[in-house]
């Protein structure tokens, strides 16, 4: 099987990407030094790769799976994965679900630095960030994030942008990356890269990207408010000399009017920059790593500007802001038999949410007012070998604080409201906690075919500012998109979670098989649970108020039990020489365990299948992706069932030059109408889809990528 080429890759088989893509691509084409393979506990998205020249020998038959263009969002690439699923909010909105889990309980860093979305929905989400263009790989946990990914329940997800690192030689060496596409299924077109210089002791690089589309297309018209537009530009550079480097990178993002049909306001504006300066050496045979991090997040949204609204007296402008600054440092020696990584982090967040009318100047309130958030954390994390099996165990601890302003109202503002913020300024808003997490992880290689792996985690999750300090009934629910109001509680708990899980890798001369099972229970899960015992009967402020937002039934933010469980695997086989299949299956139930319930938004079981045909040059797969019904839905969020469906794609790649790769492709062959279970409900007016129906997933369309590289 050739090995020359790898696009939009699978992480399937993680470790022969790493060495093989990753590693010459980046040899042979960009001057980087190779990337380390990765363990057996991480999966690795590789985005762009090119012609291999490289001697590098890799033992494992690799099989990697292709995939189509998927639109602008990082998040539909990741979804591909064993145990992910998209949600998809708007077509820069997604976020990704890992075996049940999504949002802020599934960390997300992009180049090692949390971003801090700057929105109480999650219109901008840690991975719109990360337009595709950009993009050169994105790392995984599997199952768990190590402890030194920071705190959170989930897999953790770090997302690799392109850049120019450090070359050999005196003499700086130019070098560039590229990638254009357009799309037909919502006339969009992305175009991007990075462009720069070095050599042994300095790097410079300029990056930018540009994507804009309209309205998405399916069987019976149009989906409403899922035009997107988004400007990332940056540069970046550093210096190195022996055993030590230093770095400063900024990015600044600007995302123009975006629909998110499924909330209850459109982007009218996100706003962001983001810079860190980083430093990495060696003291002796301690390697060390610091870095300082600032985020500034601008995020304007309306009710009226990108969708029907008449009522001069429901027009409703956010602005919601976030400012962080975060620290921290790693310290990496030998010690007891392995490599021993020691680290403190901390970070500092505000944000603030500012609701008015801008037609009523009297109108305003201040629905999260000047929320401030801190943390610090302390973590060891130790990798060696324990009985023959390779292992990673790690433990953190972190002490967080957060504090929130007094509510702000206008005299417009209805009475009902303003006694809400005035009990909610009565109230103590300071808290203090602390949580820690733990993670014992192991695979052991055998002398056949088989890696076994196995994984045991405590892992913990404060609750967000929304689901504490939201004392207005809004919309605003960190991004679930269910159609109900919610308000937060002062006295949450952090979720705390045990989890374990098993599987194998193995990879024979002709195929491969990567199953794994798993288990997490819950305590103190955060979930929206009726506001008092008399749903629908309106006798209380908070009711009163919902009511006139829409919402006679609002939902608060509590802590109940739960239990997530399930089993994913990807498989491929090498058919001949020529043919092979890919492919990737998910299967995760989430349940309520203080009440007979499944959990809200929990994404059907599912199966990819890729049939490839492979010559020197080009590539023809064919793309299948079967879907079951959900009718395991939750009855407090007011969730609808789903049938299932089957789509198919196509597409075609060509390797022009060593470095230029051309792809054409069709979405939805069959142009088949079907509903994904993780979309929101359409609170559009006046479009192609009802008001209150799930939005449909895209219908046909073709598209044309080129990547190049010099």
């Amino acid at each position: 099987m050739s090995r020359k080429s790898l696009y939009l890759a699978s992480a399937s088989l993680a470790a022969a990407i790493a060495l093989g893509s990753a590693a010459s691509a980046s040899e042979h084409v960009n001057q980087r030094p190779e990337e380390p393979a990765a363990p057996a506990v991480q999966d690795v998205i590789v985005v762009t790769g090119f012609r291999i020249t490289t001697n590098v020998t890799i033992e494992e038959h690799v099989s990697p799976e292709q995939a189509p263009l998927l639109g602008p969002d990082a998040a539909s690439l990741v979804a591909r994965l064993p145990g992910a699923a998209l949600v998809d909010n708007g077509s820069i909105s997604g976020q990704v679900q890992y075996r049940g889990l999504f949002g802020p309980r599934a960390p997300v860093a992009i180049d090692g630095a949390v971003v801090t979305s700057g929105g109480p929905n999650l219109m901008d989400p840690p991975l719109h960030y990360a337009p595709m263009p950009l993009v050169e790989r994105i790392e995984v946990d599997r199952g768990v994030a190590a402890v030194s990914r920071g705190p959170g329940m989930g897999g953790g997800m770090n997302v690799v942008l392109k850049g120019v690192d450090f070359a050999s030689g005196h003499e700086i060496e130019y070098e560039a990356e590229t990638m254009a596409s357009v799309r037909s299924v919502d006339g969009s077109y992305a175009v991007g890269g990075v462009a720069g210089g070095a050599s042994e002791g300095r790097r410079f690089q300029l990056l930018f990207s540009r994507e804009e589309g309209g309205d998405i297309a399916f069987s019976g018209g149009d989906i409403p408010n899922s035009h997107h537009e988004r400007t990332v530009y940056g540069l970046g550079g550093g210096l190195a000399g022996g055993d030590h480097a230093v770095s400063l990178d900024y990015r600044r993002l600007d995302t123009g009017p975006t629909g998110n049909a499924a909330l209850a306001m459109d982007i009218e504006h996100v706003e962001t920059d983001i810079a860190r300066l980083a430093y990495e050496g060696m003291a002796g045979d301690i390697a060390i790593d610091a870095a300082l991090g600032w985020t500034d997040v601008s995020h304007g949204m309306d009710n009226f500007s990108q969708r029907p609204n008449p009522d001069p007296m429901r027009h409703r402008y956010t602005v919601a802001t976030a400012n962080t600054v975060s620290a921290e440092l790693t310290v990496g020696f030998e010690a007891l038999g392995g490599d021993l990584e020691l680290g403190i982090d901390r970070e500092e967040a505000e944000h603030d949410v500012l609701i008015s009318n801008p037609d009523n100047a009297a109108f305003f309130l201040g629905s999260l007012p000047d929320i401030s958030i801190e943390r610090t954390g302390a973590y060891a994390q130790w990798e060696g070998v324990i009985l023959s099996l390779e292992s990673e165990l790690g433990i953190r601890a972190d002490w967080h604080s957060d504090d929130a302003g007094l509510a702000r109202t206008g005299a417009a503002v209805p009475v009902g409201a303003q006694m809400l913020a005035g009990m909610f300024n009565m109230a103590d808003r300071a808290h203090d906690d602390t949580t820690v997490d733990a993670v014992a992880r192991f695979w052991r290689h055998t002398d056949g075919p088989l890696t076994w792996r196995l994984t045991l985690a405590h892992k913990t999750r404060m609750p967000s500012y929304v689901e504490r300090y939201a004392w207005l009934p809004t919309g605003a629910s960190g991004g679930l998109a269910d159609g109900n109001t919610y308000v937060g509680d002062l006295h949450l708990e952090p979720e705390t979670a045990d989890s374990i899980e098993a599987g194998f890798d193995w990879r024979g001369d002709s195929g491969y098989f990567r199953p794994t099972v798993f288990y997490r229970r819950v305590d103190d899960f955060i979930q929206g649970v009726a506001w008092d015992a008399t749903p629908g009967v309106i006798d209380t402020p908070v009711e009163m108020v919902s009511m006139m937002n829409g919402d006679a039934t609002p939902l608060r933010f509590a802590n109940v039990d739960a239990e997530f469980f399930g089993v994913d695997a990807d498989f491929g086989w090498q058919l001949s020489r020529a043919w092979r299949i890919d492919g990737v299956a998910s299967l995760v139930r989430g349940d309520r365990r203080d009440i007979d319930e499944p959990l809200y938004r929990m994404a059907p079981a599912r199966l990819l299948l890729d049939l490839t045909y492979e010559q020197a040059d080009w590539s023809v797969s064919l793309e299948s992706r079967f879907v079951a019904e959900q009718d395991r839905v939750s009855a407090t969020n007011s969730e609808q069932t789903t049938d299932g469906y089957a789509v198919f794609g196509a597409n075609l790649d060509w390797y022009a030059r060593d470095n230029v790769l051309v792809t054409l492709g069709v979405e939805n062959l069959f142009d088949e109408t079907y509903e994904r279970h993780l979309s929101g409900y359409n609170r559009v007016a006046g479009g192609d889809v009802a008001v209150g129906d799930r939005l449909p997933g895209q219908g046909r369309g073709a598209y044309a990528r080129i990547s190049a590289a010099f």
